[in-house]
């Protein structure tokens, strides 16, 4: 009876040294997953400000706040376990579902695109009038959308760096890579949104000239960056989305790894012509998308207008 008692125990001591083991291994397999999804982290926070553009600056952290708790729920309570049952039950699927998430985000960089061409037309045409609540009421829910593909990027990117570890492990790692990314990404989102009233702060409160000047500076730049980083937005939201469905085709994604291998496999320049192919085909793709929608909205029955 002893005998077998100390076996045990033998047993459970082991056990608990390989876990340990798997546990201290935990860090640097954050680090080396975060390395890999920098790309989707810095699309993620330069497609968030362009959604507090506009808006009342009282409401700019508070929203900001709507988003990142939307996001940190998003993945933890359904997008991280979903990647977690689908890479056990259905290993097939996270493809499929990823690419209808690139397909969206296609969409709407090219209906962004779009609008910048034909904003001043369809001025004249409908004034449409919104209040501030309701204003503020759509582009949290434009943004949580766009923040849930690109966390679904994100956590599957993560699972593939743990597919062959154990699931508490899995999970573990999912866990942090989600709080500490969005920690990262809306504490940034909501420094940039604060600068102007840091610099106006600045700009009256400091005794130096040259930390008042530099105050002025940030209320003036802060404008034009903003619509420079609604732009960058944009034009990421096609990048990522079109490399995700290219990543499901494989002779798309085999002829974006030949372009990048073509110029040298490393550096900036393989990365950009990557990206602009990527960004370049997501635009295509959400024209025909946008053409599709519209033909089909077209041919289906409308309600007759009640007298």
């Amino acid at each position: 009876m002893a005998g077998g008692l100390l076996a045990l125990l033998d047993d459970v001591a082991a056990l608990v040294k390989v876990t340990a083991a798997s546990l201290d291994d935990i860090p640097a397999q954050i680090a080396k997953t975060g390395s890999k999804v920098t790309g989707v982290v810095i699309d993620d926070a330069a497609v968030t400000p362009k959604y507090v553009v506009g808006l009342s600056p009282k409401r700019e952290l508070a929203i900001i706040w709507k988003i990142a708790r939307a996001s940190i729920i998003n993945k933890l309570a359904f997008i991280g376990p979903g990647v977690l049952l689908l890479g056990y039950f259905a290993p097939w699927a996270i493809t499929p579902v990823l690419m209808l998430g690139g397909s969206y985000l296609c969409f709407e960089g090219y209906e962004k695109i779009h609008g910048m061409f034909t904003r001043h037309e369809e001025h004249e045409e409908v004034v449409q009038v919104i209040t501030p609540e309701e204003l503020e009421k759509e582009r949290v829910a434009g943004a949580v959308r766009t923040d849930m593909i690109l966390s679904a990027e994100i956590m599957v990117i993560t699972y593939g760096t743990v597919v062959d570890a154990d699931i508490t492990h899995q999970a573990l790692v999912l866990f942090f890579i989600a709080v500490g990314i969005t920690i990262g990404v809306y504490g940034f989102v909501g420094l940039i949104v604060k600068m102007d009233d840091i610099g106006l702060y600045l700009a009256k409160t400091s005794r130096f000239a040259a930390i008042r000047a530099l105050g002025r500076g940030l209320v003036k730049a802060m404008p034009p960056f903003l619509k420079v980083l609604g732009i960058i937005g944009t034009a990421a939201m096609l990048w990522v989305g079109g490399e995700i469905v290219a990543h499901g085709i494989p002779a798309a994604h085999h002829a974006l790894e030949h372009l990048k291998t073509s110029l040298g496999g490393a550096g900036f320049l393989p990365w950009i012509a990557k990206a602009l192919a990527s960004a370049l085909g997501g635009l295509v793709l959400g024209g025909i998308i946008a053409i599709l929608l519209n033909v089909g909205s077209k041919l289906l029955p409308r309600k007759k207008e009640t007298p």
